[in-house]
C-alpha cells in the first residue's frame, strides 16, 4: 500500500526520546526520516541504556525509537557540513529539534533562519518547559517533568509519597503531540504554501495527559488528589470499586460499575451504601470489604462469576503472560527488524492501521552516518 506520508522528507535534529518518538511515528506512516547526527558517535541517545542492553553498539532504547530511519553525519560547527545541511533543509518538508533555547541561535538554524532557506518548511521544536519562564533552561528529563507536574501524586496509597510512572511517559506523550502538530501543520502548509512553526514541551504534554484530574482539581476547591489508604486503588478521583485486588492465588481488577450488582455477585452486602455519593465518601471502607471477600477464591473462579454478569473485571497479567496470550497474537503487534549483522530484533509495530492494513517495517535503526553518501548524491549536496 501507499502510506499516507510517502514522499515527505523529515530532518530529525532531535535526540534522546521525545523528538525521535515523533519521527518514528512519521516514518511508520511513510515519511522519509533522516537523522542529522554527529559524525562517528551519532546522537547522545545511542548511549542511553535500558537494563544496560546494547545491540550493535547502540542502546536497546535507541533501537526501539529509531527504526525505519536514515542517518546523515554532519558537524554543525563545521561550515562545509553546515552548508550541506542547509541545502538539505531547502529540499525538506519538516525538520525537528529538541535543543535547549539558545542553541539553534548559535548554529544559525532558528525558525527564522530556516524560513529564509525554505519558505514552506514545517519546523517542530521540543523543549522541556517552553522557551520562556523561570524553568526554560532546566534540563527537560522525564522523571524531573513527572516530579514538577503533579503526576507522581496520582499513583499508590495516600501515605506512599510521590510515585513515578514506570515509563518515560513525558517523552512518549510529547512525541505523540509533536507528531500530531506536524501533521496538522502539513495540512495548513498545503493550504497556505507557507512555513508553519510547531512547538511542544514535555511539561505541557504531561499536564495535558492529566487534563481529567487537573480539571477536577481546579473545580473541587483545589484539594489534593484523594489517594486511597487501600493498596491497589486505581484512581484518586473515582469511587469504589475501581482498583486492583488480591485473590486467593493472584490478582483481579474491578473497573467502574453498579456497586450493588457487584456486591450481590460477590456475596457481600453493599446495598447499605444506597446513594452513589457514598461510593465516593466510603471508598476505602467499601474496598476493604471487597478485598476481604476476593481473597477467598482464586482469580479464575471469580471471573467465571463476574464476567457472565457483565461486571467489568480482569485478571492481572505479567508481560510473559500477556505477550504470549492468543489475544496478543491476534493483534499482530510484534515485529522484527533486521540488524546490520544479520540478526533480528523483536519490537512492536505502529499501532495505527490504514485501510485495514497494519504498518510493519523490518528496517532497523541506522548506524551513525551510514546514509551520508547516498543522501549527498540524491539531494545533490556536494555539487558546486
Amino acid at each position: 500500500m501507499v502510506k499516507p506520508l510517502e514522499g515527505l522528507v523529515v530532518l530529525e535534529f532531535s535526540q534522546f526520546m521525545a523528538g525521535p518518538t515523533a519521527g518514528l511515528r512519521l516514518a511508520d506512516l511513510g515519511a522519509r526520516v533522516i537523522k542529522i547526527e554527529r559524525p562517528v558517535k551519532g546522537e547522545a541517545g545511542r548511549q542511553i541504556a535500558i537494563r544496560n542492553i546494547f545491540v550493535n553498539g547502540d542502546s536497546l532504547v535507541f533501537h526501539t525509537i529509531n527504526r525505519n530511519k536514515e542517518s546523515y553525519a554532519a558537524d554543525l560547527k563545521n561550515p562545509d557540513d553546515l552548508e550541506r545541511v542547509k541545502k538539505l533543509i531547502a529540499q525538506a518538508d519538516v525538520m525537528t529539534h529538541n535543543f535547549r533555547p539558545g542553541i539553534m541561535e548559535k548554529i544559525g538554524l532558528t525558525y527564522k533562519d530556516v524560513q529564509a532557506i525554505n519558505s514552506k518548511i514545517v519546523y517542530g521544536v521540543v523543549t522541556g518547559y517552553g522557551n520562556k519562564g523561570p524553568w526554560a533552561q532546566r534540563p527537560g528529563q522525564d522523571l524531573l517533568i513527572q516530579s514538577l507536574s503533579g503526576l507522581t501524586y496520582l499513583t499508590d496509597t495516600h501515605d506512599a509519597g510521590p510515585v513515578p510512572f514506570g515509563l518515560a511517559v513525558a517523552d512518549i506523550m510529547c512525541g505523540s503531540h509533536l507528531a500530531q502538530g506536524i501533521m496538522a501543520a502539513l495540512i495548513k502548509r498545503n493550504k497556505t504554501q507557507k512555513s508553519v512553526l510547531v512547538e511542544v514541551s514535555l511539561l505541557e504534554s504531561v499536564l495535558d495527559l492529566q487534563f481529567e484530574v487537573i480539571t477536577t482539581h481546579l473545580n473541587d476547591g483545589q484539594k489534593l488528589p484523594q489517594r486511597s489508604s487501600v493498596k491497589g486503588t486505581g484512581h484518586p478521583y473515582l469511587s469504589a470499586p475501581y482498583g486492583i485486588y488480591s485473590t486467593q492465588d493472584n490478582y483481579l481488577s474491578l473497573a467502574m460499575g453498579d456497586l450493588h450488582k457487584i456486591g450481590d455477585a460477590l456475596g457481600i452486602n453493599l446495598r447499605k451504601y444506597e446513594e452513589r455519593a457514598t461510593w465516593f465518601e466510603h471508598r476505602d471502607e467499601i474496598m476493604e470489604l471487597i478485598s476481604g471477600r476476593l481473597k477467598e477464591k482464586p482469580t479464575a473462579e471469580w471471573l467465571d462469576i463476574l464476567e457472565p454478569l457483565d461486571i467489568w473485571s480482569s485478571a492481572i497479567l505479567t508481560y510473559a503472560e500477556s505477550l504470549n496470550h492468543e489475544a496478543f497474537e491476534a493483534m499482530g503487534i510484534k515485529q522484527q527488524v533486521l540488524l546490520p549483522d544479520g540478526s533480528a530484533l523483536n519490537t512492536t509495530r505502529c499501532p495505527i492501521r490504514i485501510d485495514h492494513t497494519r504498518l510493519y517495517s523490518s528496517v532497523a535503526a541506522p548506524r551513525p552516518g551510514v546514509h551520508t553518501d547516498l543522501i549527498n548524491q540524491q539531494f545533490h549536496l556536494t555539487e558546486a
